[in-house]
């Protein structure tokens, strides 16, 4: 009788992007004979994958590594395994820190994760796989070896089309995580899109810190033209089935009038855009080193939706940057209130190690931003809630994803309400992975109620 295959109980952490490495991480994993625990707390291995992007992320990483570490201890596991951003930033700071963790993995060494696997479970310690460095910044690209492999559901997934980031904005430390831009090959992507479609999904997310400037790293094509990210979309659209194409996160100053098209064009393009402006007020731009984006960041609004009518907007901005004085939060709040996003997330600043920002002096005091903070959140509130009426009693298309529980066009996942749906005397609910027409009964917070028509 052949011995039960070895267990990986996962944990997420952070953004899509990094999701998606833990699901690189578990194809290798599948590949290789293991199998997928339904819960860290039943498994041979956890494997915690991990955020560093500002402090409550180190904080949840580090209550998750000792919860794993805990699990350990009590004979519920066999090993820990820590990889991800964390990893990256802090290295052997954290195998001094937490010596409870078999073994470590830096971003350039998530394939790495099947040898490191064995290693732990022989009892051997594999610390010596601590973040396989290139010299100051990672450089790999990765392509996940089981293209439909998922760990977000039956409905949507993930296409990461990038790893890095070309920008530095100066409160920013993921360039120094993730390393310069780096762009997958199109002909990868497209076979990636077309074996998760294959399995249901009816989404596809297309991420990466800045998907505006897929290509501008790949060899120019022949005649000189340079792929692009409208050219990647183009390919994507020319897939049979009935699908959306979501595009998250664009930088202000390159979203072009081909990208704005394609939207208006594309039989399966969500009509979204997420454009994060950080701020208004000019001097505050470009003390961020986001002043190249600040003719375009004034406009955003108005240009978006003058050229995609009925696209649904969202950004966020960034209250007590240093330097942000009452003038310059006051134009903020009334740019806020003046192109009425449809949904805004605020955020106060917090110095990052390592930061330009960081060394900036002028800070705000940090209870000042978070009043300010609060305040553009009040006003994002009253014109949500306008914005929200408007939905009631309008019939929309929607995409099942959880047991009733929806999402619409103008719902991105995780970022972005629901719509919950109620169930109508005798007739079926809508199955997960399927397209429904709905219409909007309530709402519900940031939420809408809705039922099946």
């Amino acid at each position: 009788m052949n011995a039960p295959a070895p267990t990986i109980g996962l944990v997420s952490l952070g953004c899509a992007k990094n999701a998606v490495d833990l699901q690189v991480m578990a194809g290798h994993l599948v590949r290789a004979g293991f199998a997928l625990a339904p819960v860290p707390d039943e498994a041979d291995i956890v494997l915690v994958n991990t955020c560093a992007f500002i402090e409550q992320a180190r904080e949840e990483a580090v209550t998750e590594i000792l919860r794993a570490c805990e699990l350990k201890a009590r004979g519920l596991c066999r090993a820990v395994v820590v990889a991800g951003c964390f990893v990256q930033r802090y290295g052997a700071q954290l195998a001094e820190k937490f010596p409870s963790v078999d073994a470590w993995l830096g971003i350039d060494a998530i394939d790495r994760i099947v040898a490191v696997a064995k290693k732990v479970l022989a009892g051997r310690s594999a610390k010596a796989a601590l973040c396989s460095f290139v010299p100051g910044l990672p450089k790999r690209l990765f392509e996940p070896p089981v293209p439909a492999l998922r760990l977000t559901g039956q409905a949507f997934a993930y296409l990461k089309i990038a790893e890095g980031c070309a920008h530095r904005c100066a409160y920013c430390a993921i360039p120094s995580i993730r390393g310069r831009y780096r762009s997958r090959r199109l002909s990868a992507l497209v076979r990636e899109a077309e074996a998760l479609l294959s399995t249901g999904v009816r989404e596809i997310n297309v991420i990466a810190q800045d998907p505006m400037l897929y290509g501008v790293d790949l060899p120019a094509r022949r005649g000189g033209a340079r792929t692009t990210i409208v050219d990647l979309l183009r390919r994507l659209d020319a897939i049979e089935g009935d699908f959306w194409i979501r595009v998250l996160y664009s930088y202000p100053s390159e979203i072009t009038p081909e990208f704005l098209g394609w939207m208006n064009t594309s039989p399966h393009a969500a009509k979204y855009v997420d454009v994060p402006l950080q701020h208004t007020d000019p001097r505050i731009l470009k003390a961020m080193a986001r002043g190249s984006a600040v003719e375009a960041t004034l406009n955003a609004a108005e240009r978006i939706r003058a050229a995609v009518p009925g696209v649904t907007l969202r950004t966020t901005v960034l209250t007590g940057f240093p330097g942000e004085t009452q003038e310059a939060f006051d134009k903020l709040l009334s740019d806020v209130k003046r192109m009425k996003f449809d949904h805004l997330g605020a955020f106060a600043f917090s110095p990052e190690e390592g930061t330009a920002a960081a060394e900036m002096e002028g800070r705000p005091p940090v209870e000042v931003a978070r009043k300010r903070e609060r305040a553009v959140m009040a006003a994002q509130r009253r014109v949500w809630a306008a914005k929200a009426k408007a939905f009631v009693g309008g019939k929309y298309r929607a995409l099942v994803v959880a047991p009733g529980v929806a999402r619409l066009e103008s719902q991105a996942p995780d970022v972005d309400g629901v719509t919950y749906l109620t169930k109508r005397p005798r007739k079926p609910m809508p199955k997960v992975g399927e397209f429904a027409c709905v219409r909007i009964t309530a709402v519900r917070g940031y939420d809408f109620e809705a039922v099946p028509l």
